[in-house]
């Protein structure tokens, strides 16, 4: 015989390492680290699961900025069944929403970067009663230029669009010149038959 402390911590030990117990929360997931050049927009992704069925009536998400220098951390953005843009600050009309909360995005864009945007963005998603649980970071880093690998990348990207239209230009040109050729040769033949023919008369 067992103390009842013990037997019911035996117990749910058992039920959740059997995966029948399980601890709820909410899971936030961002990119990381992030690059954008000055005076362009770049989207924060921040994505989430909830143990709770998605309620969009009381969801609610919510965006801050810590700057890279000491400083308070900033408001930048609040959903909670419609966006909230921030009406002061250095966000002021530079944040526009980019998410879908049935699709467990709550991700927004920041328009026209400026370097005085350096620093972490905390994205924090409340499905209640599922409300604690992660937090989703991002550090953002603004640049004169985009760095070697994004210029990489461009450069592929055009070039492959160029590549895929020279391609297409010949197949056309090509195509034109066959069929020229083709008709030409039905032109010969019937024009063959009208040279052959000779005045019985005319030796």
């Amino acid at each position: 015989m067992c103390v009842k402390g013990l037997c019911l911590l035996t117990v749910l030990s058992g039920l959740a390492a059997s995966g029948v117990l399980q601890v709820s929360g909410m899971h936030v997931y961002t990119s990381g680290d992030v690059e954008a050049v000055n005076g362009t927009d770049v989207r924060l992704k921040c994505t989430f699961q909830s143990s709770a069925s998605i309620n969009p009536n009381s969801i609610v998400i919510s965006w801050s900025f810590r700057p890279l220098k000491p400083g308070r951390e900033e408001s930048v953005f609040h959903y909670q069944q419609k966006p909230y843009p921030p009406l002061e600050g250095i966000f002021r009309k530079r944040v526009s929403w980019a998410g879908d909360v049935m699709g467990r995005d709550a991700s927004i864009i920041l328009q026209q970067v400026k370097f005085t945007y350096n620093g972490t963005y905390i994205c924090q998603v409340k499905n209640p009663p599922d409300v604690h649980g992660t937090v989703g970071e991002i550090r953002l880093r603004v640049v004169t230029t985009a760095s070697f690998s994004e210029l990489l990348l461009l450069a592929l990207s055009i070039g492959g669009g160029i590549a895929a239209v020279v391609i297409l230009l010949i197949i056309f040109v090509s195509c034109r010149r066959c069929k020229k050729k083709t008709l030409r040769q039905l032109e010969g033949n019937e024009e063959a038959p009208h040279r052959e023919r000779k005045d019985p008369t005319v030796w």
